[in-house]
Parts: structure tokens; sequence; C-alpha cells
């Protein structure tokens, strides 16, 4: 990756002429820009972030999947050049990304032992071991959907009925977070990552979501239990190094959000993708391919997550031909690498639940790659496709009730879907 071949163009990043990824209201409708800038600039390209901070994004597969494990690059903020020098204000709204306490900017040792106190959560048997819960919880939802529909005059939202209640009611319920907070919690996680908001808006919302995680805490000091909250609340009680104070928030942060926020995108991606598509849900109930199937190729064409702050080069690094100083923050690009044509072919850009994974290669990088690769991809996965099989087993003829096109999408450039899926359940 260092090495830059010799018949590569050596480009480096000019402020004057970074692309500008759209941070605000008014940003392009449908995710394709990111997918654009692979064609027109290269596997690695900068760009502008909010307030004129310098940034890269590494876009293509191949290039992301080295990045992504190269290890001279970190994802503690210490090594963000412009944090460090003075240069990013306090209410930078993806300041939260960079500097919240946890297993996102930890390195080397610290993001082990972080990394092990929630890991021992998401075996594979202790994952399959929630299929039951996840089976009623959805469906009571599919009831509630239905209900919904009924009251709505046969139209309703599929995201806030069905595909974000189910995974936020799993990860609380792991996490031992009682009810009452959940709604709240949503609203707060959404407004932290944001990245088109006021400042001072930020900040609030940081604020407010550390002293709900706080009432969280208590709850949980007083009454323990079965949970990942308790379990992490007597971590940080024994002392020694396995859990600072700020760790603790920080891990209830991150789980939350990645615990619900990447699987509602997933689920919802993938009802608007085979309502487009109906000949691959065919492909489906026709046994020639399967509801895993289509988990994974809605999370390689339709990542949930579009481009992934941050990695920081501990050095000056060559990437696919272009110099990436050190200290630069770095985008994973996820939703471009899987639809790099390199990497997945001339039809890339084509939703196909019976596309063969590359020998050698790993399908997508939508959960990640490397040491920081997501503890909760065996989780997200199985929600997915019990939410998926349930609902079109109850509601097979289920259609969107407006064109793709005018659906709304969700603004900013980290999380990728729409805000609203409207939909009729038909029958």
């Amino acid at each position: 990756m260092e090495s830059t071949p010799a018949s590569a163009t050596h480009r480096t990043a000019h402020p004057g002429g970074c692309p500008y990824i759209p941070p605000v209201k008014g940003a392009p409708t449908v995710p394709d820009a990111a997918d654009a800038r692979l064609e027109t600039h290269g596997s690695v390209t900068p760009v502008l972030l909010p307030g004129g901070i310098e940034g890269m994004a590494v876009l293509g597969y191949e290039a992301l999947r080295e990045f992504l494990q190269h290890p001279e690059v970190a994802k503690n903020a210490r090594h963000f050049a412009a944090l460090r020098e003075g240069r990013v204000p306090s209410g930078w709204p993806l300041l939260t990304f960079a500097t919240v306490p946890g297993m996102t900017t930890a390195d080397g040792a610290d993001h082990r032992r972080l990394r092990s106190l929630v890991s021992r959560t998401f075996t594979p048997r202790r994952v399959e071991e929630l299929r039951p819960r996840i089976e009623e919880l959805t469906t009571t939802l599919l009831d509630g959907l239905a209900d919904a529909a009924e009251a709505g005059g046969g139209t309703v939202d599929l995201r806030a009925h069905y595909a974000l209640p189910l995974p936020m009611a799993v990860i609380c319920e792991l996490l031992g977070v009682d009810e009452e907070f959940r709604s709240r919690l949503h609203q707060l996680s959404n407004q932290v990552v944001a990245t088109g908001i006021p400042p001072e808006q930020v900040i609030a919302a940081n604020r407010e979501l550390v002293a709900v995680l706080a009432e969280v805490t208590a709850r949980r000091v007083e009454r323990p239990g079965d949970d990942l909250t308790s379990a992490l609340i007597a971590a940080r009680d024994e002392g020694g190094d396995r859990l600072g104070a700020e760790e603790l928030t920080g891990t209830l942060t991150l789980m939350i959000i990645a615990g619900h926020e990447t699987t509602l995108n997933l689920v919802t991606n993938a009802v608007r993708a085979l309502c487009g598509h109906p000949d691959q849900l065919e492909l489906v109930r026709d046994g020639r391919a399967d509801w895993g199937d289509v988990v994974e190729e809605t999370l390689r064409l339709h990542s949930p997550v579009r481009l992934f702050p941050f990695r920081y080069p501990v050095r000056d690094l060559t990437v696919d031909g272009t110099r990436i100083p050190a200290g630069t923050p770095v985008l994973a690009g996820y939703l471009a690498a899987g639809r790099d044509p390199a990497a997945h072919g001339p039809d890339a850009d084509r939703f196909d639940v019976t596309r063969p994974a590359r020998p050698g290669a790993v399908r997508h990088l939508s959960l990640g790659h490397g040491s920081h690769y997501c503890p909760g991809g065996p989780l997200a996965r199985l929600e997915a496709t019990v939410a998926l099989e349930r609902l079109f087993a109850r509601f097979p003829d289920l259609e969107l009730a407006v064109p793709d096109a005018q659906l709304p999408w969700h603004e900013g450039f980290v999380g990728n879907s729409v805000d609203k899926l409207p939909v009729r359940l038909g029958g």
C-alpha cells in the first residue's frame, strides 16, 4: 500500500479542488455521489468536511480493504492533526465520531480490552439464543403494522413502525435499558451523529445523551440484571484498568447507536430493494435464493452506512497512488466500495440476490474489516433475516405507496437510507 507503482498518477489533496460532501439540507436525494466520485476521482479522493476541515475518503474496494487493516492507520483522535492543533470547534458535527471513548476510537491493547468486554454478548451461540425473542418481537410488530395501516387508510410508514422498533427493542433489552428511555435515546443518537445541525444543538444533544445514560446506569446499579450494562458496571467497579467511567458511557453510546441504526437502515433498504425488484423477491420465494442472500446483497449494494468517520494514518501513506498525509481524517466509503466494478463486475450497480462472492474475497465491507469489524454483525444479520422473512410471509403483496424516486432521503452523509418508507400491505 505504501509504495506507488511507477505507472500510477501521484495525487495529493488540493483544498481548492476538494469534492465537497454536502453536510446540510440540499444534499443529493440519492446516495450516488460517492459512487460517482469513485469513477471520476479514483479510489481515494480528497473531501472537504463540515467546517472546512480537509479530509480524504477511501472509496475503492481493494484500497478500502487494505486501508481498514493497515497497521499504521489509527482510530484514536490523538492522531487527528486538525483536532490536535485546535482547528476543530467544540460544536463540530462529527466530533462525537472522533472522540467518544470506546472501541471505535481505541487502538491496540485499549481496543482489545474494550472489545473483549462486549464481544461475548455477540458470539454466534449467544446471538442464536436470541432468535425466539426476535421472532416474538417481530410477530407483535407485524400485528401493530397491520393496525397502523388500517388506521392510516391502508398506508403505513414501515420504517417507523417495523424497521426501527425491532432492533431498538433488541439492543435495549441486551443493555437493560428500560422502555421509557428508548424513544429519547433514538432521537438523541440521531442528533449526536448528524452532520447538518447547528453546533449548539450538537452540544445540547451530547449533554442530554450523557444525562439519560447516567439514569440508565443508575437503574442498573440499583437493580443489576443479566444484561450488558450491569456487566460493564461490574467491570468498572472492579477497578484496575478494565473500564473507566467515561469508557462506560462511551461504550453504551456506541452500542445503542450502532446496535439499532445499522439494522434499521438495513431492513429499510432491503424492503425498498425488493419492492423495486420483484423478480429478486420471486427468486427467494422459489427457493433459488434465501433471505440471507437478500441481506448480504443489500449490505453490498445499499450499505446502511455511506461514509464512516474516522481513521488517521500515523505517517504519510500512499494508497492506490494517492498520498494521504499523517493525521488526515479519513472516511471509509462503504457504499462506493460495494458498488466498485473492479471488485464486483460490470453489473456492480445491479441488485442480484444470486450474486456469488468472488473467490478469496469477502462479499462486501459494509460491516467493516480487520480488527474493528463490527462485533454486532451476526445480530444485525439475524434481525434482518427474521424481519424480512416474516414480513413478506405475512404481507406477500406489500408494495411501496409512493414512487421510489419520491422517497425522502436521509440528510447527511453517514447513514444511508430513506427517512420514511410508506408502504401498502396489500391483501
